[in-house]
Parts: C-alpha cells; structure tokens; sequence
C-alpha cells in the first residue's frame, strides 16, 4: 500500500514536470510546417498551405467561384508579418495555436482597427477575427512569440485577380491619423516590400 502511494506520488510530480517542461516554440513552428505542408507566400510573407474548398459555386461577376475556400496560414519568429493586401472576399481568421497576433484592417469607409487574434479573453484578445471583403489587412507576430498558426476561410474562394499586395504614399496618407497607433512609420512596414513609390 505504502509503495503504491509512494509510486503514485512519484507519477503525479513525473507528470507535473513534464507539463511544465517549456516546449521549443521553434521546433514546433517547424513541426507544423512539414505537417502541414506548408511553404513561404511570396509578396505578403508567411506560410500558407491549402486545405481545401467548398463543392458548392457561386456566380461572382459572371465568373464562377467556390462559395468558399480554407488555407492554414502561418506566422513565425523568421517570417513576423503578414505585409498589407487586400481582398476582394470575406476573410475569417481563426487562431488554432500560438500567437497572439496583432490584427490591423482598413475598412473601405477610412475606419481603421487594431485587433488581437489571441486567446487571452480578459485582455480582449479574439479566437476568430471576420474581416468583410474590400478591406486591406495586415497581420503582426507579437515580440518574443515564435509562431501563430491560423486557419483562414474565405468567402467567395480566393483567386489571385481579387487581391492587391502593397500601396505607396496615397493610401498611407489616406489611414495615417485615423487611429493613435496609424501613423506613417507604422503604416509604412506594414507595406515592408512591397512599397508603390507612384502610388
């Protein structure tokens, strides 16, 4: 009786051990990106990987599309942002593990929000993040965090001719000030690379 208690006294401390044993945030990045096969987007950065689209079709400007499509996408300590785009679809992301990440998106209307895709609830972080179609986005990896895998589900399906990566002077003069945290050095690197200088 008393090896029996012991035994499990030793199983208990053994597992809380283990619990607490600090994963490697970057081997696991890694783990992830093989599992799902996942490789770099050009242009917008990060790691993308399709899962797969609706059976269903929808007639969207006389062109007929999937009523939706889901890709897991990846942001990493090597690869933090995720560089302005827009979409011409609905785009929820939802976070699956890691993060948190900071969430920027410019409506149509020159509304601009900040958002976290996290899941910290009491500090306002979100699981899901819908964004509605016509916006640009920007995505940011929180310092010190070494990944944040997403699954990203869009509505039509997603077709390289309804995207924009990048922008130029007119549309940072467009968002800067809309927001305590728009300013043009911000907005700036959320474009990164893919700068429009005559735009």
């Amino acid at each position: 009786m008393k090896w029996n208690y012991l035994l499990a006294c030793a199983f208990v401390v053994f597992s809380a051990a283990f619990a607490a044993a600090p994963v490697d945030g970057d081997a696991r990045a890694l783990e992830l990106i093989r599992a799902y096969h996942l490789h770099v987007l050009p242009k917008e950065s990060g790691y993308l990987g399709l899962i797969g689209q609706s059976e269903q079709r929808v007639n969207v400007g006389g062109h007929s599309l999937a009523v939706q499509s889901q890709v897991y996408y990846m942001l990493t300590r090597s690869h933090p942002i995720n560089y302005l785009h827009w979409l011409a679809s609905d785009d929820t992301h939802i976070l699956i593990e890691g993060g948190p990440v900071d969430y920027f998106i410019f409506h149509p209307n020159g509304h601009v929000e900040k958002v976290v895709l996290g899941r910290n609830v009491a500090a306002g972080e979100l699981p899901v993040i819908p964004v509605p179609g016509g916006c640009w986005k920007a995505l940011k990896l929180h310092e010190g965090v070494s990944y944040a895998l997403m699954a990203n589900a869009l509505s039509p399906e997603f077709t390289p001719d309804r995207v924009k990566i990048g922008a130029g002077p007119a549309w940072v003069l467009r968002f800067a000030s809309k927001a305590p945290w728009a300013n043009p050095a911000t907005l700036r690197a959320l474009i990164g690379p893919n700068w429009i200088p005559a735009q």
